[in-house]
Order: C-alpha cells, then sequence, then structure tokens
C-alpha cells in the first residue's frame, strides 16, 4: 500500500464577507513537510481544517488519505479516561495489523488468496512500524515529557498543556499517513520541541503544519507555502525558514520594481498619447512652410499619426489588462522607542528575593539600557520574576526608583471591555493628545479591517498586539515582555526583534523562542 498524497484543489472559504482563501491550491506529497507562514488571519489554521475535513469549503476539493490525523482535533475521549486508553487506542492499528498478520500465516498453507492479503498487510504493518510500537509509545511519551505521568490519570485531572502533548504523542506513535499541526510547539520546551522535531523528520507520510516557531520551521520543513498576498497569490518555498527569509525579501523588492516599473510605463504612455492626440486634432491651419503640397503630406502624416494613436492606446490597453497590483503595504512594527528616558540609573534592585515555590533570586539589578533575556525551563520563574519588576507581586528585597514607569505585556492578554473596538480600547487608555501624535494604524500591529471588531472577537495574537501597541504608544521607563513572539507571525517577531535593540530605558524578556536566544545580543539570566 503506498502512501498516498494530500492535495487539495482551488480551495475558497469566505467569513463575514472576506475571502479568507480564495482560490489556494496544495499537493503535499509522502516525505514533503510543509510549513504555513502568515499574518494572523492569512488563513492558516482555516487551510488546515478544510484539510482535515473539519470545515467545508466555499469552493475547491481536497483529496485526503483515510488515517489522516489532525491536532487540533478533540480527542475522542471523557473526562474520566485515562491516559492509557489514549495510548492503547494510538497503538490500536499497530496490534490489529500483528494480529491479522499472525492469522493470514497461519493461511498462506492452505489458501491461494492468503498471500496477496498477507503481502498487502505487511506492508501496512512496516510502515506503522507495528513491531516496535509499544516501545516508540514510551520513547515518544518520555521525549514529549509525559514519561513521568501515571497510565491510570483520568485525562481531567491533566493540565491543558499536559493534554495537548498527549494529543501530540498519540498522534506520533498512529503514524498517520498525513499529519497535519496547528502550533504543535505549543507547551513544549526545548527538549521536547527538538525531540518532536526529529519525530517528525523520520515520517514517511505528509506534513502540513502552521507554526510561529521560527527555529521549529527551520529544522522541520522541507516547503514553506506564504499565504500572505503576494503578486501571484500563495506562494510555495522549497527549502528552510532562513531561505524563506531570504527569498521572501527578494521577491517583495521585485514585486515592488515591477509595479513601478509598470506605473512609469504607463505614465510616458498616457503622456505621449496626449501629445500625439493633439498633433492629429482636425483643422489645424498649416504652417507657411507647409502650403506646398500640404494635402498630400498632410493625409500621410495624419494617417501615420494615427496609427500611432492606435498602438499606444492598444498598449495602454494591453498593460491596464495585465498589471501587476500594486503591493498591499505589510504590517510593519517601527515604533519611535520602546522606552523612554528613566529617572536614574538603577531602575530596579533586587536582593534576597524568595517567592516560595515559585522563585529564589539573591541578586539582579535592571540599569538604564539594560536588555536582559531571562531563560530557564516552565516552572522556573520567569514569569513570577516579571510581575516581581512589574510591582503586580509583592516580595522582600526589592527596590525601584521613585519616578519608575513599568509597562508589562503578560502572556494572558485581558481587557476591561471587551466589547470596545481597538480604536475605542486604544484611545480611552490614550487620550485624544496621545493618540494624535502616535495613531494605533501608525505601530502596523493591526490591519485596518480590524479596528473596527470588538476587541473580545480577535484572535489571541491580534489582542497582544493591542496590548503591544498600548505599552509602546506611551513608552515607560522599565518595559517587561513575557513571551513576546507568541501567537506573533514570524515577520512580527523579526521586527520585534530589531525594535529591541540599544537605546534608552530597559528591556527585560522572557522567552523561550529558540530562534529569539540564537540571535540575542544582549546580557542574559538563567533561571
Amino acid at each position: 500500500m503506498a502512501e498516498v498524497a494530500l492535495v487539495a484543489h482551488d480551495l475558497v472559504r469566505v467569513f463575514g464577507g472576506r475571502r479568507v482563501l480564495d482560490g489556494v491550491s496544495l499537493t503535499a506529497a509522502p516525505g514533503r513537510r510543509i510549513g504555513l507562514i502568515g499574518e494572523n488571519g492569512a488563513g492558516k489554521s482555516t487551510l488546515l481544517r478544510l484539510l482535515a475535513g473539519v470545515d467545508q469549503p466555499d469552493g475547491g476539493t481536497v483529496e485526503r488519505p483515510p488515517d489522516l490525523g489532525f491536532l487540533h482535533q478533540e480527542m475522542p475521549f471523557a473526562q474520566s479516561a485515562a491516559v492509557a486508553d489514549v495510548v492503547d487506542d494510538a497503538l490500536a492499528q499497530a496490534r490489529a495489523d500483528l494480529a491479522e498478520l499472525e492469522r493470514l500465516g497461519a493461511l498462506l498453507a492452505t489458501s491461494e488468496d492468503a498471500a496477496a492479503a498477507y503481502a498487502e498487510r505487511l506492508e501496512l504493518a512496516q510502515r506503522h512500524e507495528a513491531w516496535d510500537a509499544d516501545r516508540r509509545a514510551g520513547i515518544v511519551l518520555n521525549g514529549l515529557g509525559l514519561g513521568d505521568v501515571a497510565g491510570e490519570r483520568p485525562l481531567g485531572s491533566l493540565s491543558g498543556g499536559e493534554l495537548r502533548r498527549l494529543a501530540v504523542a498519540a498522534l506520533l506513535v498512529r503514524r498517520p499517513s498525513a499529519l497535519l499541526l496547528d502550533e504543535p510547539t505549543n507547551h513544549l520546551d526545548d527538549a521536547a520541541a527538538e525531540f518532536l522535531a526529529d519525530q517528525l523528520r523520520g515520517l514517511p507520510g505528509a506534513v502540513v503544519l502552521a507554526s510561529h516557531d521560527r527555529a521549529f520551521l527551520d529544522a522541520v520543513c522541507t516547503d514553506l507555502v506564504d499565504l500572505d498576498p503576494s503578486v501571484d497569490g500563495p506562494v510555495r518555498f522549497g527549502g528552510t525558514y532562513s531561505d524563506y527569509v531570504r527569498q521572501k525579501r527578494a521577491d517583495r523588492a521585485r514585486w515592488e520594481r515591477r509595479y513601478l516599473e509598470e506605473q512609469e510605463e504607463l505614465a510616458e504612455l498616457r503622456e505621449s498619447l496626449g501629445i500625439t492626440a493633439h498633433r492629429v486634432a482636425p483643422n489645424r491651419v498649416p504652417r507657411d512652410s507647409e502650403k506646398m503640397g500640404y494635402g498630400v503630406r498632410a493625409n500621410r502624416v495624419q494617417s501615420q499619426i494615427s496609427r500611432r494613436v492606435r498602438n499606444t492606446t492598444r498598449r495602454i490597453e494591453d498593460l491596464e489588462r495585465r498589471r501587476v497590483p500594486a503591493p498591499p503595504r505589510p504590517l510593519s512594527f517601527t515604533p519611535d522607542a520602546l522606552t523612554s528616558v528613566p529617572a536614574g540609573s538603577v531602575l530596579v534592585s533586587l536582593r534576597q528575593v524568595h517567592v516560595p515555590g515559585r522563585l529564589r533570586l539573591d541578586q539582579l539589578d535592571v540599569r538604564d539600557g539594560a536588555r536582559l533575556l531571562v531563560t530557564g525551563p516552565n516552572g522556573a520563574g520567569k514569569s513570577t520574576l516579571l510581575l516581581v519588576l512589574a510591582g503586580r507581586l509583592q516580595a522582600d528585597g526589592v527596590r525601584r526608583h521613585p519616578d519608575l514607569r513599568v509597562g508589562l505585556l503578560a502572556q494572558d492578554t485581558e481587557f476591561a471591555n471587551p466589547r470596545l473596538t481597538p480604536r475605542a480600547t486604544y484611545g480611552r487608555a490614550l487620550g485624544a493628545e496621545r493618540v494624535a501624535r502616535v495613531p494605533l494604524e501608525s505601530l502596523g500591529l493591526l490591519h485596518k479591517r480590524d479596528l473596527g471588531k470588538p476587541v473580545g472577537a480577535l484572535s489571541v495574537g491580534q489582542q497582544r498586539r493591542l496590548a503591544l501597541a498600548l505599552l509602546v504608544a506611551s513608552p515607560p521607563h522599565l518595559l517587561l515582555l513575557d513571551e513576546p513572539t507568541n501567537h506573533l507571525s514570524p515577520t512580527l517577531c523579526d521586527e520585534l526583534e530589531d525594535a529591541l535593540g540599544p537605546g534608552p530605558g530597559a528591556i527585560v524578556l522572557a522567552s523561550h523562542d529558540r530562534w529569539l536566544r540564537r540571535r540575542w545580543q544582549g546580557e542574559s539570566l538563567a533561571l
């Protein structure tokens, strides 16, 4: 039984009158691992749901293998079901393959039909690595940080992160012909993310995934599909995320250059047409030097000019019919500054800080100009440290400058009135004078189409963008960022990193983002 490709043709999906997907085609052949790239709202999750069959397109078709796996689906188990029940379900196909092989093997000597069925089942068992399935299940659970979770534990007792990792583990154990993953590295530490990348590289089937984890995309993907607007629609890039970044910039520059060249040619043709049409205007009186033989020459010249007018007109019509659309202005995060000039050189000083069960830190001074990256495994106290620095969590041993203004971008974004629009929320928080100086649109964090929606209707990523906008519109002396690249597009993550460079004030950020950590140029604190 050969591996089957996952094929989508001309998919269209419309929400609220807006075409989220407009004629998207995709072929995921066995062995290819395709990453979906794009801004929030570009249609990555929508495309995955259409490929999985949990949502239906308004146009187009999908051909999928029968044993497709989709991470975003809810696990079909009650809260009272045990972890072992999920693992047994994932192993069911491999165990069924072995049982059927044993049954057919016993018939080989007496039935001619058994040989063909045995060969087909043997190929299926080899693809599922059935003989090694139980051992592999243990390896997968350990690799995803679930090795210490007892098999008898009910699902209702697991955290959201543990449930998510268990769902990923079940898919890896199953080894489906096609695997669809939406943000698979959420709730994974470095070791688990690297383990997952290694497992996906070893799958024989097709993989399609959407992720904001740039290091993960770089390690896993053989191809990337960019769903952001482009001159030819969604573009497929062959290669890693690093290759994609370079190619994306080159393609954008080429699109802008082609558009400008066509606009210049159109302007020149229109100007030429106006001049030529004036020369062919009727009732022009002949000049003295033209009077002899004017009639013959005039007819010939008029004919040539008319032909030139027709040719120019046809060229203009042809260009306008096939011309490249104007490149849409991409969201581009370019604040004047993330922080402002503080009141003193030492902004916050910590000595022998202890938050029981959450944080223990002997010494830390945050000075003007500091750029500090806080790292450590889940539960090490990164978020707790930011709350202490912000003054939202009281602890002994903390001294801060009396005039210090602090801004905190927390992981969980909440707004007092989710029914207000982003524009109204921004205006109410900052006041008319500040909004006039720093309009929300100027920060490049939200599309105009989203500014009139209720904040509660925005995605998690869009809400975090709005929270970031509120902080940088009135820059604090000390900016604290807790996992700032979560739920942001790769392009915006790159721009945010660029904005974190040297400047006044201080920035402290906690992050598990491996791509950001590899490129970090400031100081680091490992908890």
